[in-house]
């Protein structure tokens, strides 16, 4: 067991390295470029070329990288080009809102995929057709166009909450609740969508196993065998499902954090993409 689990950390090591050397070498080739975009399209190639010397971006290649490398290794990952702020620094500012929108909507998705997915395996029916249409539709429509349209109908349309900002839920909580509903909301239905049908198809193969059936021959109640034992062994899939979701809802922040302006890890990334603020 210790020999498995040594040989999969190398080998999650060397892929990880693998994908840091390939990403650094898309974003930081070309470190002329780089540096003149940095300082404006007005900039000479001496102040270009001073600039790149003084951002290493005059070094080969790999050595940039194990220099970048041996700073991460320390917790160092740079500083930002535009600003004296440290990359440290400016992600730690900013995580807690992407975490408190994300966080929020994985429970919500968890809970009401549950409750539909189990509903739906259960009852089957025009319950269980109407899940699946719904997944359809809802995995159909873009995060960003619902947030548009949420934007639109409750905030502009009837006044019920804030179109963009955050509020700190150390500053005030009902505000700060206000101010994450419609993101949240914009996050949830694509999540629920995704989630509610993997999860009556896991549960419907739990349904199907010989084990069920004896535990119902055995007398147990059909609440105990529902909710105790098939959910219990559906929960696997499940977990998984909801792991990835959670993954997919940080990477999808940076689409819903654009549209509702808030100050989170997913508006940093679109904004230092557009400066070129590569670190």
């Amino acid at each position: 067991m210790i020999v498995f689990i040594a040989k999969r950390a190398v080998s999650g090591l060397i892929l990880l390295l693998a994908i840091s050397f390939i990403t650094f070498a898309m974003v930081y080739s070309g470190g002329s470029n780089i540096a003149r975009r940095v300082l404006g399209p007005e900039a000479d190639q001496a102040q270009v070329d001073a600039k790149a010397q003084e951002l290493g971006l005059d070094q080969p290649l790999i050595l940039q990288y194990f220099s970048w490398l041996s700073g991460v290794i320390r917790g160092d990952f740079g500083t930002s080009w535009f600003s004296p702020e440290s990359v440290t620094g400016a992600i730690t500012s900013r995580i807690s809102v992407t975490l408190s929108v994300v966080t929020v909507s994985i429970v919500i998705v968890a809970i009401v995929s549950v409750i539909l997915g189990v509903v739906a395996a259960v009852r089957r029916g025009w319950l269980d057709r109407t899940l699946q249409v719904g997944s359809v539709v809802g995995l159909a429509l873009p995060n960003f166009w619902l947030a548009m349209v949420l934007v639109v109908v409750f905030a502009l349309g009837l006044g019920w909450l804030p179109a963009t900002g955050y509020v700190p839920p150390g500053r005030d909580l009902g505000l700060w609740a206000a101010s994450i509903v419609l993101p949240v909301a914009a996050i949830v239905i694509g999540g629920v969508a995704a989630a509610a049908q993997q999860i009556r198809g896991a549960y419907i193969d739990v349904l199907r196993q010989d084990y069920v059936r004896t535990l119902r021959t055995r007398g147990l109640s059909e609440r105990s065998v529902l909710l105790k034992h098939s959910l219990k062994n559906a929960s696997g899939p499940a977990l998984t499902i909801l792991s990835l979701q959670f993954i997919g809802m940080i990477g999808g922040a940076v689409v819903i954090e654009k549209v509702f302006a808030l100050p989170g890890l997913g508006l940093l990334a679109v904004n230092s993409t557009i400066r070129g603020d590569i670190p």
